[in-house]
């Protein structure tokens, strides 16, 4: 099976936090110019995320997201068939929606799909299926996210290493929920392959700087696991 490669930091464009964040500006601008701060502080993946806002809406949003960062990898959240329609590279399912088979009916052989996994017997199920990638978590306790998994914690991290590497697969595995630039070191130490964070980057003053710090620690701890 081919490798695939994400980047160490995993950001997540989050509309209904950035549209609470914004405090009365357009939702389109807010989840816009937060990305373009993204990029800015060298993020080459992001997920975008829309719960809560209406379909029509959410395309809107992601084919402004395509538009204006062409050389980003841009993965949707939940929505096989908005990502095809705004042109993402793949899409993220979690447990309770569309299964990895029929996300990838959807989005087709060549896009990237990630699945959720918040414990050992639902990442043991996901190492059959047609995936990507696995992310695990809640891996701290987060405010992200309404009605949340139990938290894994790291030794969560270290568990789904252990049967990654059993199972004989090269998937990478993501780390999500509460990790903060202090904790993004021992998620990586853990055994993560990649670290997600919505409110770490969302709740800084200067998104570019704050992605650049993350992104930072993360070099320095996947080099200091490497020796």
């Amino acid at each position: 099976e081919a490798l695939v490669r994400l980047p160490l930091l995993y950001p997540m464009l989050d509309a209904d936090s950035l549209m609470a964040a914004s405090r009365g500006g357009s939702a389109m601008q807010a989840v816009c110019s937060h990305a373009l701060a993204l990029a800015e502080g060298g993020c080459t993946l992001m997920q975008y995320r829309a719960k809560r806002i209406g379909m029509r809406e959410a395309l809107a949003q992601a084919r402004e997201l395509r538009r204006l960062l062409p050389s980003v990898t841009l993965i949707l959240n939940d929505r096989a068939d908005l990502a095809v329609a705004a042109g993402f590279d793949g899409v993220h399912v979690g447990q309770g929606d569309l299964s990895p088979e029929g996300a990838r009916r959807v989005v087709g052989a060549a896009a990237l799909l990630g699945l959720s996994t918040h414990n050992p017997e639902q990442l043991k199920e996901a190492l059959a299926k047609p995936v990507d990638y696995l992310a695990i978590g809640p891996i701290f306790a987060t405010g992200s996210k309404e009605n949340p998994d139990p938290v894994v914690g790291l030794a969560g991290v270290a568990e789904a290493r252990r049967l990654l590497r059993e199972s004989g697969r090269t998937l990478p595995l993501v780390a999500i929920g509460g990790i903060t630039l202090e904790r993004a070191t021992a998620a990586i130490e853990a055994g993560a392959d990649s670290v997600a964070v919505i409110s770490g980057i969302l709740s800084a003053a200067d998104p570019a700087e704050r992605a650049r710090q993350y992104i930072k620690t993360l070099e320095t701890a996947k080099h200091a696991a490497a020796v």
